[in-house]
C-alpha cells in the first residue's frame, strides 16, 4: 500500500496556540466511532470551511480518532478522504495471529496474556497509520486534539492529548478480540467506543461553548447464522444503547448547546467500502446543512448572554 503524503504541517506546541477571542463562542467538533462511516465528518468539515466557521477543538473516538486527527492537523478535505481510503483496507486487518487462536484453545498450556491478545496482527495497520501520519505528535496539531480510549481493567475513559498521534489512534481503535490492547503509562488501553462511542464529555470539560457531535448507529444484522454475526449483533445493541444514553445525559448536563448530527445512509456501507467515501462525505455534508442556520445564530450570539 502506497503511503499517503499529506502536506507538511509545521510543529506548533499546543501551549503556543492563541486563545480564541473572548467575543466569539468556541466550537468543538466530536467525531464518534463508526468505522469507514466516520468519513462523513469530512463532509461536515468541508461545509464548515465553506461557511467560514472555525473549529476550536476536535475530539475523536475509535474510527473517529483518524478523522479527528486529520482535521486537527489541518489537512484539506480531499487529502482527508484519500488518507481515510488508504487506511480502511482489508490488507490492514488481513493477517491473523494464529498463536492467539491457539491460546484461546489451550490457555493453560500456552499461557494467556490480555495485553498481547488479538486475533489479528497489527503490523500492516501500524504501517498504514505511519504512512498517513508519520511521526506527527499532538503538538503538531493546528487545532487542539483529544483522542479517547478505554482502560481495559477499569472500563474508565482515557483521554490522550500528548505524544504520538499514531499511538493514540492505535489505542483508540484497539477493537476487542481483533487487535491487542495498547500499553500506555501503566494502563492497557482498548477501543474508545467501549467507554463512550461519542465522547461529548471531553469537549464539555475542555470548554466548548458549542459542540457539534457526529455519531453513527451500528447496523443490526438481518440474519444471525454464525458466531461472528452473533458477536456483531451484540456489539450493535451495546453501542447503540450506550450512544443514546450517553448523549441524552450530556445533553441534559451541558450548560451550552450540543448539536447531534447522525448521517442517514440510503446506500448500504460495509466496513471496507472505501470506494463509497465520496458518497459518505456527501451524506455528512447534507446532514450538517440542515443545522447550519441554527449554528450560525448560536455563533452570532453574545457569549456573555448565551446559555
Amino acid at each position: 500500500m502506497d503511503p499517503i503524503a499529506p502536506p507538511r504541517v509545521p510543529a506548533a506546541p499546543a501551549a503556543s496556540l492563541p486563545a480564541p477571542p473572548p467575543t466569539r463562542r468556541r466550537l468543538a467538533l466530536v467525531v464518534g466511532s463508526g468505522s469507514v462511516k466516520c468519513a462523513a465528518a469530512f463532509g461536515l468539515y468541508r461545509a464548515l470551511l465553506r461557511e467560514g466557521i472555525p473549529i476550536d477543538r476536535v475530539v475523536g473516538c475509535s474510527g473517529g480518532s483518524i478523522v479527528a486527527s486529520a482535521i486537527a492537523l489541518g489537512f484539506d478535505p480531499e487529502t482527508c478522504m484519500r488518507l481515510s481510503a488508504a487506511l480502511w483496507t482489508r490488507e490492514a486487518t488481513r493477517h491473523p495471529d494464529r498463536l492467539a487462536l491457539l491460546r484461546i484453545l489451550f490457555p493453560r498450556l500456552l499461557g494467556f496474556e490480555p495485553g498481547r491478545f488479538g486475533l489479528r496482527r497489527d503490523t500492516a495497520l501500524r504501517a498504514a497509520l505511519e504512512g498517513a501520519f508519520g511521526g506527527r505528535t499532538f503538538a503538531d496539531a493546528r487545532i487542539p486534539l483529544h483522542v479517547t480510549a478505554t482502560d481495559f481493567h477499569t472500563g474508565e475513559q482515557v483521554v490522550l492529548g500528548t505524544g504520538s498521534i499514531v499511538e493514540a489512534i492505535r489505542a483508540s481503535i484497539a477493537i476487542p478480540f481483533a487487535f491487542a490492547p495498547v500499553a500506555h503509562e501503566g494502563r492497557l488501553l482498548i477501543d474508545g467506543f467501549m467507554s463512550d462511542p461519542l465522547p461529548v464529555n471531553v469537549a464539555m470539560r475542555e470548554g466548548g461553548d458549542l459542540i457539534v457531535a457526529m455519531g453513527f448507529e451500528s447496523p443490526y444484522q438481518s440474519q444471525v447464522r454464525s458466531a461472528g454475526r452473533f458477536a456483531f449483533q451484540l456489539s450493535s445493541v451495546m453501542t447503540n444503547n450506550l450512544l443514546k444514553a450517553s448523549f441524552a445525559f450530556h445533553g441534559l448536563a451541558h450548560h451550552g448547546e450540543v448539536l447531534l448530527v447522525v448521517p442517514r445512509f440510503e446506500q448500504r456501507v460495509r466496513l471496507f467500502d472505501t470506494d463509497k467515501i465520496p458518497y459518505i462525505a456527501d451524506v455528512g455534508e447534507q446532514a450538517i446543512a440542515e443545522h447550519l442556520p441554527y449554528l450560525r445564530r448560536l455563533l452570532a450570539a453574545d457569549p456573555a448572554t448565551a446559555p
